[in-house]
């Protein structure tokens, strides 16, 4: 059974990057040009010429557009889809009368929050050109406890939910682990170091067209997932129930 829920995961989670794919080269690689033009720009400001020998690419942009952005997108949703199936077979039955696809829509809301969208409010991401890369190391560990934060708060919330949902009802406990939630992500994110490392002359339009392309593309593929897992699965539950009954 997780042998066939992890097949689909890989599955749903490949063809949501396919989504994610197209929105990012429609929406996202513009951006990322204006900022490789911004880039090369402030280069030639501090050299004090007009032209200078650019270094040579190892990866051509047109690749790193095409099929490496391609490559890049494909491989890494279909390890979120692996993953979200795993966490599915765990879940699914525990969470309340759920069907799959609701379970499976649930799920990628909960992904959304605690794997994008808190770790955007703290330390959203940049395009070329903004950053120091002496910092890169610190900037990405700070990035990654934000999500490892994230998902403690999530995980405590949801135990949270559990508790007092027999106790005082669904509603009531969907609240108060709401609100635990938010306090614990609050908490860590005022703890956790700000990161400023943006230029004066960065087109302040530019970086919050990249960022919210950024944020467009992980949308697009945690909603694609959610919905095509759901949608996968559902059918072989459903017989598997059918099944159980018939016996």
């Amino acid at each position: 059974m997780v042998r066939s829920l992890l097949i689909r995961g890989m599955i749903a989670g490949f063809l949501a990057s396919l989504l994610a794919f197209g929105f990012a080269k429609v929406v996202g690689e513009p951006q990322v040009d204006r900022a490789i033009a911004f880039e090369m720009q402030m280069e030639q400001a501090k050299s004090g010429a007009h032209e200078h020998d650019a270094a040579p690419e190892l990866v051509s942009r047109e690749v790193q557009s095409g099929i490496g952005l391609f490559i890049g997108v494909g491989v890494f949703g279909t390890a979120v889809g692996g993953l979200f199936a795993l966490v599915f077979a765990f879940v699914y039955g525990r969470i309340g009368a759920l069907y799959a696809r609701a379970t499976s829509m649930l799920m990628a809301l909960f992904g959304f929050i605690a794997f994008v969208l808190v770790p955007f409010l703290k330390y959203p991401p940049n395009p070329p050109a903004v950053g120091d890369p002496g910092t890169i190391g610190s900037r990405t560990a700070l990035f990654f406890t934000m999500i490892g934060l994230s998902l403690a708060a999530l995980a405590i919330a949801l135990f949270v939910a559990r508790k007092l949902a027999a106790r005082f009802g669904t509603w009531n406990a969907t609240l108060s682990a709401s609100a635990v939630f938010l306090g614990l992500v609050l908490l860590a994110q005022w703890l956790l170091p700000e990161v400023n490392e943006i230029p004066d002359q960065f087109s302040a339009v530019l970086l919050w067209r990249f960022r919210m392309a950024s944020f467009g593309i992980q949308a697009v593929l945690w909603t694609g997932l959610g919905v095509l897992f759901g949608s996968l699965v559902e059918r072989l539950l459903e017989e598997r129930h059918s099944a159980y009954r018939i016996s």
